[in-house]
């Protein structure tokens, strides 16, 4: 099977699926894979309140549903922050994909959770990486295929890998094509096309278990997230095209910076005299060696 297919039975097969299982797999406690910016507590429910309340000043809050998608189960970046707006909806996994009236649309970590396909430069071609069975274990096989997008460049180095994240722009196209109002939030780590097919020759595919990064992405299936990074240009397009003007991309530290500076500069001051969890939160959320930089932030509005 194609590597897309193999990683949607992976990820979300509705029993199997590593998120579908009722598990823990954020955090810092043992027996979760990895951590993540809603991992720092509250803070950072804060920071996007605080960031979405000014990119939408003049807008009357209270009209606006804020809805999370892709939430953890029993998790909310909202839960116990205090927000503006009139109702707060969370959609987990698996859940239906339906947005209407004015919205402010969230995700963290959603679009790279997607299934992506892998394609490989073989003799002068692409070639497709696909999945196979072999003495009871999975292993990866190039599959000669006729279905090889035109997207690919026309050359690249020998063995050069590009995981292609077709399945993220498709759901931002599903988003964008909802008919809602308002403002969209994603963050994630990606990068330009341009990038993914000239700057990382083998490919951004990662495997997480333990808090473990691995390139086995065959590995105990349904027991460890896959990833990879997605296409920030395919994601704007897909908004572009539902009329969102000029969507914007960030760093994490500088849209937080840009938009929610008010309340950074409250909270460091009200921490100021203290070594505080709250303090140390915020560092790990900003500061470019930790995620600030690791992390991007795609925002488009649209009324």
């Amino acid at each position: 099977m194609s590597f897309d297919r193999f990683m949607a039975l992976a990820l979300y097969h509705p029993e199997l699926g590593y998120y579908r299982r009722p598990a823990a797999r954020v955090g810092y406690e043992p027996g979760t894979d990895f951590y993540t910016a809603s991992t720092s507590g509250p803070i950072f429910g804060e920071l996007v309140a605080a960031a979405a309340v000014k990119l939408l000043a003049g807008q009357t809050l209270a009209d606006f549903t804020f809805v999370e998608i892709g939430a953890e189960p029993s998790t909310s970046v909202l839960a116990n922050v205090a927000h503006p707006f009139g109702a707060v909806r969370t959609l987990r996994h698996g859940d239906d994909l339906n947005l209407g009236g004015h919205c402010v649309v969230f995700s963290n970590e959603l679009f790279d959770a997607q299934p992506f396909r892998r394609f490989i430069f073989r003799s002068g071609g692409w070639k497709e990486i696909g999945v196979t069975l072999r003495d009871g274990a999975f292993v990866e096989v190039e599959i000669s295929s006729d279905q090889i997008p035109a997207v690919l460049p026309a050359h690249a180095r020998e063995g050069y890998v590009i995981d292609a994240p077709f399945a993220a722009a498709d759901l931002a196209q599903r988003i964008a094509t909802q008919p809602w109002k308002g403002l969209f939030l994603a963050f994630d780590y990606g990068k330009s096309w341009q990038e993914l097919i000239e700057a990382v020759p083998e490919g951004t595919a990662r495997a997480y278990f333990r808090h473990t990064q691995s390139n086995d992405l065959l590995a105990q299936p349904g027991e460890q997230d896959l990833t990879c990074h997605i296409c920030w240009d395919w994601l704007s397009a897909a908004l572009s095209r539902s009329g969102f003007p000029a969507p914007s991309l960030q760093s994490q530290e500088a849209f937080f910076i840009h938009h929610a500076g008010e309340f950074i500069a409250a909270t460091t001051a009200a921490e100021a005299g203290r070594f505080s969890q709250k303090k140390l939160s915020l560092m790990q959320l900003l500061h470019p060696g930790n995620l600030g930089q690791k992390f991007q932030v795609l925002h488009a509005q649209r009324f």
